[in-house]
């Protein structure tokens, strides 16, 4: 799921001060809906707070009352992201139950035709992770966070083909994953090249137990 899509996913998180019943204040979802596209296609540190708070009709107080800083909005559309990913690769592992590779044809599929997609400014995370660099940055939090599921779920997908060194091939996978991203080529050959590559690492790493 792209970044742009991921506002309107069933498992997008309450962000900002929540409604008395625990709900998504519309005022919070409006400045997340004004910032999303414009941190993903424009960067995120070449988008003021000033301008998301004019676009999403905001004053000041309302924006700072949701969001403390703009590095607190950063983090919430990077968790709203992340959320709508793992929504989307859960739902795969529940229609495929037993059926890991399944699972993980399904990601190649859905990455290459993201990679190729209208307004596809590469992926958000690696786009968050070079404007903030630092370890223990909030945004760097949230980023570090998301990869490290990204592994941990390889991992047991990968565990349940049977690999040797399930946590090594998912390392391996993750970054034949940060490679498609860069690719220019159409999303039949991101695709191919993907499930290609990929089954060519699980087949030797099965061989090699």
């Amino acid at each position: 799921m792209s970044a742009l899509d991921a506002l309107h996913d069933p498992a997008a998180p309450v962000v900002g001060c929540p409604r008395r019943d625990g709900g998504q204040s519309p005022a919070a979802q409006r400045i997340l809906a004004a910032a999303t596209p414009r941190f993903y296609l424009e960067g995120i540190r070449a988008v003021s707070a000033d301008a998301v708070m004019a676009q999403a009709e905001v004053t000041k107080a309302t924006f700072y009352r949701h969001f403390p800083t703009k590095d607190h909005l950063v983090a919430a559309y990077l968790t709203t992201v992340a959320a709508a990913e793992r929504h989307t690769v859960q739902t795969w592992r529940a229609t495929h139950p037993g059926d890991p590779a399944a699972v993980l044809s399904r990601y190649a599929d859905q990455l290459a035709a993201q990679a190729c997609g209208p307004g596809f400014r590469g992926c958000p995370f690696l786009n968050a992770l070079a404007e903030y660099p630092e370890p223990d940055h909030p945004v760097r939090v949230v980023v570090d966070g998301h990869r490290s599921w990204l592994r941990c779920t390889a991992t047991e997908l990968l565990t349940e083909l049977g690999v040797a060194d399930p946590a090594g091939v998912a390392l391996q996978l993750v970054m034949l994953r940060d490679g498609a991203m860069a690719s220019d080529a159409t999303p039949e050959e991101i695709g191919q090249a993907l499930r290609a590559a990929g089954a060519l690492l699980v087949r030797t790493a099965q061989r090699s137990r």
